[in-house]
């Protein structure tokens, strides 16, 4: 782990305010190297630039109390989201299409609602190399396939 500590993978300002729990096992951390030597590292280091984690692991309640998907790859150490040092939406889209085109083996990437952030997971093995775009319809996050191009 050349560019990221398992400390800022479990970081949460959420759990220290409601005095939640986030500590990780020793499998969970396990799961958190894997992501950081596979797809975070390599993604960093092509960047060129720090790339902000602002959601790594959660424990389970972490992730109910601040609104995750059951079963969210976030609760086994498998995912992070993140963004670039600006938070541009523009620059999120760059970091997100260099993303793609390193051919990372990542499980998950999801563009959140139009790169406001970037959702991506990594799995010990079978990872789906997939690509969601997630917006909001009616007040409910909609998953598509692929990346949705914005105007």
């Amino acid at each position: 782990m050349k560019y990221f500590t398992i400390e800022e993978l479990t970081a949460s300002a959420t759990a220290k305010r409601k005095g939640i729990s986030n500590k990780p096992t020793a499998d969970i951390v396990a799961a958190l190297e894997r992501l950081v030597e596979n797809v975070l590292d390599p993604l960093r280091e092509a960047w060129g630039a720090p790339i902000i984690v602002t959601s790594g692991y959660r424990s389970p309640k972490l992730n109910a109390a601040v609104g995750g998907a059951r079963g969210s790859q976030h609760t086994y150490g498998q995912a992070a989201d993140i963004r670039t040092v600006s938070d541009r939406p523009e620059d999120n889209r760059r970091l997100r299409d260099l993303l793609v085109s390193l051919n990372l083996p990542f499980d998950q990437l999801i563009d959140e609602f139009s790169c406001d952030w970037l959702h991506v997971s990594y799995r010990a093995s079978g990872n789906r190399g997939q690509i969601l775009s997630a917006r909001r319809v009616k007040g409910k996050t909609v998953y598509t396939a692929g990346i949705t191009k914005t105007k």
